[in-house]
């Protein structure tokens, strides 16, 4: 008896040590009603094959925003995550700052990564002045989700959705005409780093600013077309001014015809909807053959710990949530895309056959560009004042004067430009 308990004590002290060399890796992500889930799968698969590691969460961004400037803030106080997920489109800032930890010297090192579907193409993501500082973990893009019966009911052809801006907006006034308590359209134009404000406009060919990065260039007649076809939905279309969860809200209820936003929100919206109605997706409208393009959005993971130990722990959990079964998990528990290849070709062979509505971003690959980040210490007020004339039109405050507001926008957005 004493020979087993003595045998037992040596067993308990024997995993101290190996519990007590785990290392932490601090994670903090955007998004929790999207992301929450998805994390919380992969680290519990992660768990089983890096028992050495101890992953922990901190409570989510409430948005791409809210995460970048937390963690200006926190990096005064040295109190930042060893990993954070940040919009494609911040991590300029964090480069700029000195905070993002390049990645190339674990990528050099590790000479499995290409079988396991990461790739040139993933890399160039998260690569500034020609090193890499980030993955691409969720890729998104806009499309066009359908209330199918809502569409029969206006008189719509559900194989022949519409293509154009044009054929929206009319689609909208008859699915509009239903009823009192029927929405024709809403397009979620409020969504983070203005994103459905560079998606239209550079579908229509146009960009942000010139190329040398002086000048705004989104005045042009892109952007003309653009704040015009806002106006439209206003004005035309009838389209309420409700913020992006109502908007999701009212279309999962029935009350919407058309809703315009990021496939990301495609598990969440079809949960929602729960068969209440025919759900079916549809590419961007009015996207120029040839030189439209459109924005990828989403998020990529970004190592700031600095200490060596830690570095190397939070690239193993980069790999593996960047890897394919956590791109597997991540595609499976939201609308996103896993930009690896493996995830893709093997993990989800048969997930976009039997998910149709989830291909149809993957169908606009093609038409794939950067997010733009605008340069300088004000990259986060021009978002801010690009969103606020938006706002104007869409409250209906200014949605008569749509070129007046394109006007004003671009003065206001030069003004914080960098002067070199």
């Amino acid at each position: 008896m004493l020979k087993q308990t003595l045998l037992s004590a040596a067993m308990v002290l024997a995993t101290v040590p190996a519990m007590a060399q785990q290392t932490e890796v601090v994670i903090q992500y955007p998004y929790g009603e999207l992301f929450n889930d998805t994390h919380k799968q992969i680290a519990e698969a992660f768990a089983k094959v890096h028992p050495e590691i101890k992953v922990s969460f901190r409570a989510a961004y409430d948005s791409y925003e809210d995460a970048t400037q937390r963690v200006l803030r926190e990096a005064i106080t040295k109190q930042m995550p060893d990993i954070t997920f940040q919009g494609l489109n911040r991590l300029r800032l964090l480069v700029d700052r000195g905070l993002a930890q390049p990645l190339d010297e674990f990528i050099k090192a590790d000479k499995s990564l290409e079988t396991e579907g990461f790739h040139a193409a993933m890399f160039d993501i998260g690569t500034l002045g020609g090193k890499v500082y980030g993955l691409p973990f969720a890729i998104s893009l806009p499309i066009s989700y359908y209330n199918i019966d809502l569409v029969r009911k206006a008189g719509g052809d559900p194989d022949n959705l519409p293509n154009t801006w044009d054929e929206v907006i009319a689609l909208a006034k008859k699915i509009k005409a239903l009823g009192p308590d029927i929405n024709g359209m809403t397009y979620v134009w409020d969504i983070t780093g203005n994103w459905l404000w560079q998606a239209p406009v550079f579908s229509q060919g146009g960009s942000m600013l010139t190329e040398d990065e002086k000048k705004v260039a989104f005045d042009g007649t892109e952007g003309q077309f653009v704040i015009n076809a806002l106006a439209r939905m206003v004005n035309e279309g009838g389209m309420p001014n409700i913020s992006q969860p109502d908007a999701r809200a009212a279309f999962a209820a029935g009350k919407t015809g058309m809703h315009f936003t990021s496939t990301s929100d495609l598990t969440k919206t079809t949960d929602m909807i729960g068969g209440k109605f025919v759900l079916k997706t549809h590419k961007w409208p009015s996207v120029v053959a040839g030189n439209g393009r459109l924005p990828a959005g989403g998020n990529l993971g970004v190592i700031l710990a600095s200490d060596p130990k830690k570095r190397e722990a939070a690239w193993k959990v980069m790999k593996f949530w960047h890897g394919p079964e956590g791109a597997a998990i991540m595609a499976k528990t939201t609308g996103y895309m896993p930009p690896n290849k493996k995830a893709n070709e093997i993990h989800l062979k048969d997930f976009y056959v039997q998910n149709p509505n989830h291909f149809t971003a993957v169908s606009q690959l093609d038409l794939l560009t950067k997010w733009y980040a605008f340069p300088g210490d004000n990259g986060l007020k021009i978002t801010d004042v690009i969103k606020d004339h938006m706002n104007s039109i869409v409250t209906g405050k200014r949605a008569s004067e749509p070129q007046k507001v394109l006007v004003d926008m671009s003065a206001d957005v030069q003004k914080l430009l960098p002067r070199k």
